[in-house]
């Protein structure tokens, strides 16, 4: 996929001096235009008790209707807030509620959550409680329900803009004296970039309005800038002129182009692969492209490849139930505002719930139908993603091969030869081949980075705990985690933004407000900087030769482009991995997969599953053991989150070989445990002691002789502790742009 371009917007007459913003990375945030806020009988007219001041607020609705029109016809992200507060108030503390009410001499006789014209005052639900018409939120942005005059009290706001990687804020909105003024500083505090354009907010009360204005840009912009709306469309035209110039668009419509019958609908060519996410995005919106021509397409290329390989899926889905689905999600958004995974066909690793697909974890005897589908694909389809089929795996999700399943054994989109990895091999395959754009995958060991790295794919495991894994078939409750595999970082990165939700039916859910957040750099990694680390040379040893001289050549990539390498005890992390299979974490795998399935259905299994199982099952630990281990994950779980805290010289990430070699198919079934074993070296550490982590592509090298040779991929994966996902996939797009422009340079 090629990069984005990456545009800076300029507004040069901004106080206290100009300001610049790089549009990928730049957020509007439209504060608390709700009709309790700006129309007559809401809170807003109330606590103003002046129809003339008050309307000077409403006023402002056309020109933040224009900036944001803006602001979609280039992708830009938008963030809209609401301050409301729960039905019962229980959010509410008595100093806000009292505050105007109590005041013997002030005019207000109702207060927040009294009966008003447009429902309970301030409460969420009501009518008055929502954004105005004019603003509507489209489905891909972002809506923030605050209880405060802030934006980061009670709300998950902080770890939206992380994910999304922000780095400037615009801001619009009322009251500038208070809630405007009030999230500007919060953010300003974070690291954030930020500017408010004086057309496009309006308070209450003139002179604090201004006095806010003055306090914000002041002292060389002490809390931030002060633009206008003017400034920002032609730094706009600037940028998409200059763009012109060099042959490209700033970016297309957001909005689709009529999708009238007579307009050119059509899906992509024979030899070409299915387009990329954000290109198909943008090919439906101009009515290049329709879902229902991308699915013909699409299954004329899946058919072919079944002639190349025939075990990449367990059950593909008849293409005129995909075709039906296609037409009834075009028609539902005919002239509509696309959500963000509209139309963007996708794979499901076969341990994940597909309502009325059966489940079989590539082990027949344990299949079942399940009637409801897993959290995380009900999302995806929910932004209008369109399922595909389930994709071949590794025998109820052991191992790393991807040539322990009845189904057939996946090979590698690079080498007929070589193995795919696994546990998720028919994921990877799917996505490396192109026959999908995504796939959910899932990652208690390794089972979506390895087999990302042998097909040159990115394999993207987030935080465990942060997916809900409601619907997945458990290979190990306590570190089990649904991945995204993807072409590229950008790609995956949208994925896990759709399915990266708190999930309160899921146990080992964890709740935001737990997960670290952190001030960020405006300038980006490349510019700003990050430090990391790399397994010591005794470590690395285990790596075949040209592993290890890729792995040498991505750590230089790494400094190139704003790296700084820095030495870590990387002893736990070793222990880590040894614990998964040495310890008894190993029975609570067979605990979940359930002792008497495995004991009465062992015979029927594949035979390095039955041997390992079986193997497992006649050793069991004593409960000494299973509290020793317990107490040694604890432990370990706790020195390896301080490598990552850099306020106490830690570093940002770890970087390691995503695996130590690509065998080949014959070599693995020659020797499956051990060398199922060593390709995990990099990976078993990873969910004991909660680390969240991206397999990047970073390179090639050649396997074979001459007549008979190979370009087969190498991938590093780049680790972080619990809950920084975002700064992992920040540091892996700017590695995986400087691996492409040297390869573009190359060529």
């Amino acid at each position: 996929m090629a990069p984005a371009l990456k545009t800076t917007l300029a507004l040069q007459d901004a106080k206290p001096y100009a300001f610049e913003c790089p549009t990928a990375t730049t957020a509007l945030i439209i504060i608390d235009i709700q009709r309790d806020f700006v129309d007559p009988g809401g809170f807003g007219s109330i606590q103003c008790g002046n129809d003339a001041v008050f309307s000077r607020a409403r006023a402002i609705v056309p020109v933040v209707k224009k900036l944001l029109d803006a602001f979609r016809s280039f992708g830009g992200h938008v963030i809209h807030t609401r301050e409301g507060h729960e039905p019962g108030l229980a959010d509410l503390p008595a100093a806000k509620r009292l505050r105007q009410t109590s005041n013997p001499v002030g005019h207000h006789s109702l207060g927040i959550g009294d009966q008003g014209p447009m429902g309970k005052l301030l409460v969420r639900g009501e009518y008055g409680h929502d954004i105005v018409d004019e603003l509507t939120p489209w489905p891909d942005e972002t809506v923030i329900d605050k209880p405060g005059k802030g934006s980061f009290w009670g709300t998950n706001i902080h770890r939206i803009l992380l994910a999304h990687g922000i780095t400037h804020l615009v801001f619009a909105g009322v009251t500038t004296e208070c809630c405007v003024s009030t999230t500007l500083r919060e953010c300003a505090d974070r690291g954030y970039q930020c500017i408010v354009l004086e057309d496009c907010t309006q308070g209450f009360d003139a002179q604090q309005v201004t006095t806010s204005l003055d306090i914000i840009s002041g002292q060389d912009g002490l809390f931030g800038f002060v633009g206008n709306s003017p400034d920002f469309f032609q730094a706009i035209d600037r940028a998409s002129a200059k763009a012109l110039t060099q042959g490209l668009a700033l970016t297309p419509p957001a909005t689709p182009m009529g999708n009238e019958d007579s307009e050119p609908r059509f899906g992509f060519l024979p030899g070409e692969s299915v387009p990329s996410v954000d290109q198909l995005l943008t090919d439906y919106r101009q009515s290049i492209r329709c879902p229902v021509e991308v699915i013909k397409s699409l299954y004329k290329r899946i058919n072919q490849y079944k002639n190349v390989d025939p075990a990449v899926w367990i059950h593909l889905e008849p293409e005129a139930n995909v075709l039906h689905a296609a037409t009834k999600l075009v028609n539902k958004y005919k002239g509509k505002p696309l959500p963000s995974l509209y139309g963007i066909p996708f794979s499901v690793k076969d341990t994940i719930d597909v309502a009325g697909v059966p489940t079989t974890a590539a082990c027949p005897s344990y299949a079942y139908t399940p009637q409801v589908s897993a959290t995380a694909v009900r999302r995806v389809l929910d932004a209008g993603a369109l399922f595909i089929g389930k994709v071949n795996l590794d025998q109820l999700a052991t191992g790393l091969s991807g040539c322990r399943s009845p189904y057939g054994t996946p090979h590698s989109v690079f080498s007929d030869k070589h193995i795919s990895g696994g546990s998720s091999s028919g994921s990877c395959v799917s996505v490396g081949e192109r026959l999908v754009s995504f796939g959910l995958a899932t990652d208690t060991a390794g089972s979506g980075r390895v087999p990302a790295a042998f097909n040159g794919i990115v394999g993207f495991k987030p935080t465990k705990g942060t997916v809900s894994a409601r619907g997945l078939v458990p290979a190990c409750r306590t570190l089990d985690t649904i991945t995204v595999v993807a072409p590229s970082i950008t790609e995956a990165r949208k994925v896990w933004q759709v399915i990266a939700h708190h999930d309160p039916e899921d146990p080992y859910s964890k709740l935001p407000h737990t997960l670290p957040t952190w001030h960020i750099d405006y300038r980006g990694p490349r510019v700003g900087g990050f430090t990391f680390a790399v397994p010591p040379p005794t470590i690395l040893k285990v790596c075949k030769k040209e592993y290890r001289e890729l792995f040498s050549s991505a750590v230089s990539a790494l400094q190139s482009c704003g790296g700084t390498l820095k030495e870590v005890k990387y002893t736990p992390f070793s222990a880590a991995g040894d614990l998964l299979y040495d310890g008894s974490l190993l029975h609570e795998r067979i605990h979940c997969i359930g002792h008497r399935f495995l004991q009465s259905n062992l015979p029927d299994m594949h035979p390095v599953i039955r041997e390992l199982f079986d193997k497992a099952m006649s050793n069991p630990p004593s409960v000494y053991d299973a509290f020793r281990d317990q107490a040694l994950q604890a432990r370990l779980t706790r020195e390896v989150q301080g490598v990552f805290d850099v306020l106490n010289g830690g570093v940002d990430v770890l970087v390691v070989p995503t695996t130590t070699q690509h065998p080949t198919i014959k070599e693995m079934e020659a020797d499956p445990l051990k060398l199922n074993s060593e390709l995990g070296t990099f990976t078993h550490c990873a969910n004991v002691v909660d680390l969240c982590g991206v397999s990047v592509p970073a390179g090639t090298w050649l396997w074979g002789q001459e007549g008979d040779e190979r370009k087969m991929p190498f991938g590093i994966t780049i680790l972080s502790g619990s809950g920084y996902d975002a700064k992992v996939l920040d540091i892996a797009g700017v590695f995986e742009e400087e691996m492409m422009q040297r390869e573009t340079f190359r060529l």
